[in-house]
């Protein structure tokens, strides 16, 4: 999967589970960070998610779910 498609299933599961509009859960979630394999060999990508508390905590959930599925992306 690649940062582009995870960003894509962010916004799709988060508007599906909390409502909203599909702009603002993108600009939620933040800027997407990949790391190297080599100094991260475990899970290679991070968000930096803003907005209320309430949105973070959402954002924050679902990032720790999926990096359970996908902790390696592709760049």
């Amino acid at each position: 999967m690649t940062a582009d498609q995870m960003i894509d299933l962010m916004v799709a599961r988060l508007v599906r589970e909390r409502g909203g509009a599909r702009h603002r859960w993108r600009q939620r979630i933040g800027a997407m960070r990949l790391y190297p394999r080599e100094t991260h060999p475990h899970c290679n990508w991070s968000v930096s998610p803003t907005g209320s508390v309430g949105e973070i905590e959402a954002v924050e959930a679902l990032t720790d779910e999926l990096r359970l599925k996908h902790p390696v992306l592709a760049g």
